[in-house]
């Protein structure tokens, strides 16, 4: 007998990190087949004996609907599979309601809902750039109800063409549109909406890789002239100068998090804060030279509403939409003073908020072990930080050629 129920379905990444999809499993013969929501919940979030999404989920309504939707969908399944008497599997019973629902949903159906729910939560940066992808998609093929099943190795080929010779769009900026696309071919793999033999990535088909870039940091000498160089106080500018150098003390932190960073953040001199870009926790103890940058705002506490720094002064954390937008306004700006404050303390290169970063890791160098390195960083992999060091750490190859030539 067939038994239905729905559930959180635990998955564990490579990382070790644990998410849980809302699901609903089929049982038959003790053998159970998933069909995936397409969500991810908290399990504070879910009334496991209710089956149900608690109120305290944002989306809990419309979840709910959802889940009832599929369930009734499914059950109906079972009850006609057991007043026919034709015995069904788990698998068999979860793929005829695939099926069904999904083979009629295109490729920009998809896109559009991944684009919907990166606005709902709050995710506008990633959003507006996923969104220009899809547009760029769309143009070349001129075919809003592009299916997935089209989307081949000889396409994607001709996408490449026509981005880089129409759009004059870099090989890193089409690998980021590929990218994209291989997300919502892996999610219409596992809602049945395509099958897998139509995946054109991977081995002997389309590869995405990465070209290498120039990374250039300041050095040692650049850092301190922009630390003694002189501005007038309670300025952008000079406001610009602290972030910056608050950033790179901080091994490169985002400006957008260092715009973010509220003194609540900070208990017994450590800081404690989330990352925009995926929403990673972490803990840096401050440096005496960050302690020396904040405690210039300790007296705007108040006017700064909470925060640090004074750019995004007044503005409503939880409006996440107008967040985005100060933030990238204020970014602009930064950059644009960035450049007066290179000019000023006669430096060569281009310097913008990123740049922090990148001055970081060429003054590191050798002298700190890949370990420590990519927990200052927050890259999950080691591979990660080993290759971004790469690009500022040149002694070997450099004392190799003085080697050959000293003649």
């Amino acid at each position: 007998m067939a038994k239905l129920k729905t559930v959180l379905h635990p998955k564990t990444n490579s990382n070790g990190e644990k998410s849980y999809r809302l699901a609903l499993r089929v049982t038959v013969n003790r053998k159970r087949s998933y069909y995936h929501l397409g969500y991810n919940i908290d399990p504070v979030d879910f009334d496991e004996k209710a089956e149900k999404i608690k109120n305290t989920h944002p989306k809990y309504a419309q979840l709910n609907r959802i889940i009832r939707k599929k369930y009734d969908a499914l059950d109906d399944v079972i009850f006609e599979s057991k007043t026919l008497q034709t015995p069904l599997t788990a698998k068999q019973i979860v793929d005829s309601i695939r099926t069904s629902t999904n083979k009629n949903q295109s490729f920009f159906d998809l896109a559009n809902e991944h684009v919907a729910d990166l606005r709902k939560l709050g995710k506008h940066n990633r959003a507006i750039s996923d969104n220009s992808k899809v547009n760029r998609i769309k143009e070349f093929t001129g075919n809003s109800n592009l299916t997935f099943q089209e989307i081949d190795e000889a396409m994607l080929k001709r996408l490449k063409i026509y981005l880089q010779i129409s759009n004059d769009l870099s090989e890193r900026s089409v690998m980021n549109i590929y990218v994209l696309i291989r997300l919502l071919f892996n999610t219409a793999i596992r809602r049945g909406i395509v099958d897998q033999k139509y995946y054109p990535f991977g081995v002997g088909k389309v590869k995405i890789k990465y070209p290498e870039s120039e990374k250039i940091g300041l050095n040692r000498n650049e850092i301190l002239a922009i630390e003694i160089l002189e501005l007038e106080k309670n300025t952008l500018i000079w406001d610009t100068k602290n972030i910056f150098l608050f950033s790179f003390y901080l091994a490169g932190i985002r400006v957008s998090d260092a715009l973010r960073m509220k003194w609540k953040d900070i208990v017994d001199d450590r800081l404690y804060y989330k990352m925009g870009k995926n929403d990673k926790r972490d803990s840096l103890r401050l440096p005496d030279k960050a302690i020396k940058i904040i405690n210039l705002y300790k007296k705007s506490e108040k006017s700064n509403k909470g925060y640090i720094f004074p750019f995004l002064a007044g503005m409503d954390e939880k409006n996440s939409k107008a967040v985005y937008s100060r933030i990238k306004t204020n970014t602009k700006k930064i950059n644009n003073y960035l450049e007066q404050i290179g000019q000023k303390a006669e430096i060569k290169k281009k310097i913008t908020s990123h740049i922090a970063r990148h001055s970081f890791g060429q003054i590191a160098g050798d002298k700190v072990s890949p370990q420590r390195l990519q927990k200052l960083y927050r890259h999950s992999n080691l591979n990660t930080t080993i290759g971004y060091q790469s690009n500022f750490d040149h002694t070997e190859t450099d004392e190799a050629l003085n080697n050959v030539l000293d003649f």
